[in-house]
């Protein structure tokens, strides 16, 4: 702390960006401020809570960039985001960008389902959305091109295509077109695309009679279930201004160091969909707020205007940045919708955080009813071992952790057995003493509880090493049996080898079904990996020119044999000599 009171004193009263760093030298959390002493300071004042504190008791140093103006201090905590990734920057890392229908009228009419990373008003773009359902993007976009016959491919073929014999292109490639005809089209799907159904469904319901005089039942079919799509869609889209402004509403609500947000996307005066998001707060609810919309903005078309549920620090630099009209109604319609906004921003959050509170309650209780069940006072951690081979060969066992009833991936373990035996007591004896004599030297905290994939055979093998390490009286050891389908079937008490009856639709009979199915996917995924270097390892050996070492590149850029079938001659002679690779090519081609 003496270091960071040090580095304190010589923080200037300038803008922007800073990073703080761990004990590691790795940087966890990037921040903007307009003043970086006032900001760095309240980091270190002994009054922070939640999320920053936690943020705070790993912080062991930190460093700073001085820049000329708020916005800039603003693009270089973006950049720098981007570039390290930092832990405590969730809330700017998992977003997506939604997609848009686009409409390109020059040099052919053309309509697609775009994404963007950037969007801005001086785009001159036919863009319609945004729509975080992407699959009503596709089925709308897929249902436009079937009634009107726009260019399909993206190539300029010589001759038309299937597309012009059907009835769906106007044959761009080959024929003069109809002026005429086109702005009709187009006037027809933009209109549609701006909310106006009745020229699209009109057309669909010709469509469907003709369809049916043609007897072709089964198109009329398909026809009926898009015009009920539309409908759907069309009832969804709720009027709520007149003005056919396309515009964003924000509303958020802010409890326990969280911020649940809220945007609205109106376009055209319809309500379209909406965004949600929950983000912690670990620099202050302004600051975050802000960073967060200008990641947003930065990824997503930015309307006309954004109505706010009040004005914050930071809103003066997204209006610069991003040339944003923010707007703070007092009164009417649009006061209304922020409210709308603001509540659907605390519903959100209250349901989230019940769901959360829920899944805690029920892993928690799962995992304290199978400690009361075997007798292990205050159970947290499980350990679970399985073994893998190919008729005794590339013999290999992973190892997954549970802590309190949750997957810890951090703690996974891969074991490559020194010996290919068909022999699962061995295995099973092997890894178990690797696994634990290696916790012992490195003093780790040790499971409470190990399970491992079978039956005697492998309880047996894990206690004969556990007593021989002194630890048997320390861990308890159980086997989770499989029937004849390979489903869980029981667990097996070690200490008694009697099976414990526990109800098949219960909660504990299912987390244990998910703890024997995660460590077989983690073990079988590895096994899969090794099996298939091995393989190519075997097949290479008696290839002249062909060592360790060139083995391995070949492993590493191919993965398999038959990839490296496919490979061409050049380009395992980006790897091997001339010769080298003419007689492998040969070989793989045989």
């Amino acid at each position: 702390m003496d270091k960071i009171k040090e580095l304190l004193k010589s923080v200037p009263h300038l803008p922007g960006s800073y990073q703080m760093k761990n004990n590691k030298g790795v940087i966890i959390y990037v921040g903007k401020a307009k003043d970086l002493n006032k900001r760095l300071h309240s980091y270190f004042n002994g009054r922070v809570t939640g999320k920053t504190k936690i943020m705070v008791s790993e912080i062991d140093t930190f460093e700073y960039i001085v820049t000329n103006t708020e916005v800039e201090a603003f693009l270089t905590e973006i950049n720098l985001i981007k570039h390290y990734d930092p832990k405590y920057n969730i809330l700017l890392r998992d977003d997506k960008t939604y997609p848009y229908i686009e409409y390109i009228s020059k040099p052919y009419p053309k309509l697609k389902v775009s994404r963007y990373l950037s969007v801005k008003k001086s785009d001159k773009k036919y863009l319609f959305g945004p729509y975080p359902n992407a699959y009503a993007a596709r089925r709308i976009v897929k249902l436009l091109n079937r009634l009107y016959p726009f260019k399909k491919c993206d190539s300029m073929p010589n001759k038309v295509c299937l597309y012009y014999h059907i009835g769906e292109c106007l044959g761009y490639c080959q024929k003069n077109i109809d002026q005429d005809k086109l702005s009709q089209m187009e006037n027809d799907v933009l209109s549609f695309l701006k909310g106006n159904t009745e020229v699209i469904v009109n057309k669909i319901k010709e469509k469907i009679k003709i369809a049916s005089d043609n007897l072709n039942f089964e198109l009329a079919k398909e026809l009926k279930e898009e015009l009920n799509y539309i409908n759907i869609i069309s009832e969804k889209q709720l009027i709520v201004l007149n003005d056919y402004v396309n515009r964003d509403v924000i509303g958020v609500y802010y409890s326990n160091s969280s911020l649940s947000i809220n945007i609205l996307f109106i376009r055209n005066g319809k309500l379209l969909e909406s965004h949600n998001k929950i983000i912690d707060v670990v620099s202050t609810e302004s600051e975050d707020l802000s960073s967060y919309l200008g990641m947003f903005y930065k990824n997503h078309e930015i309307p006309k205007e954004i109505l706010l549920y009040k004005s914050f620090e930071g809103i003066s630099v997204l209006e610069n940045l991003y040339d944003i009209n923010f707007i703070i109604p007092e009164k009417g319609k649009k006061k209304e919708l922020v409210s709308l906004a603001c509540n659907n921003a605390k519903v959100f959050y209250e349901r989230e955080m019940k769901l959360i509170d829920n899944k805690e309650k029920r892993t928690k209780g799962v995992n304290d009813e199978l400690g009361k069940l075997l007798g292990i006072k205050n159970l947290s951690r499980i350990e679970l071992f399985d073994n893998a081979h190919l008729f005794g060969t590339f013999t290999v066992s992973g190892m997954v952790a549970f802590i309190d009833g949750k997957p810890c991936k951090n703690a996974y373990r891969k074991y490559k057995c020194t010996e290919n035996i068909n022999d699962d007591y061995h295995v099973m004896q092997e890894v178990i003493y690797r696994r634990y004599y290696h916790a012992l030297v490195d003093q780790e905290n040790l499971t409470d509880l190990i399970l491992v994939d079978g039956g005697l055979i492998q309880i047996n093998a894990t206690k004969d090493v556990l007593s021989s390490l002194n630890l048997d009286k320390k861990i308890k050891v159980c086997g989770l049996k499989k029937n004849k389908n390979h489903k869980t079937s029981a667990l097996v008490d070690g200490d008694t080898l009697e099976e414990i009856n526990i109800e098949k639709n219960s909660d504990l009979f299912n987390f244990l079904t998910f703890m024997q199915d995660e460590v077989h996917r983690f073990t079988i995924t590895y096994h899969k990996q090794i099996r298939s270097k091995g393989l190519i390892k075997s097949y290479l050996d008696d290839i002249p020119g062909i060592g360790d070492k060139r083995r391995k590149e070949l492993i590493k850029k191919f993965g398999s044999v038959v990839k490296m079938k496919d490979a061409s001659i050049e380009e395992l002679k980006e790897i091997l000599p001339d010769q080298v690779a003419s007689d492998l090519y040969e070989k793989l081609h045989k």
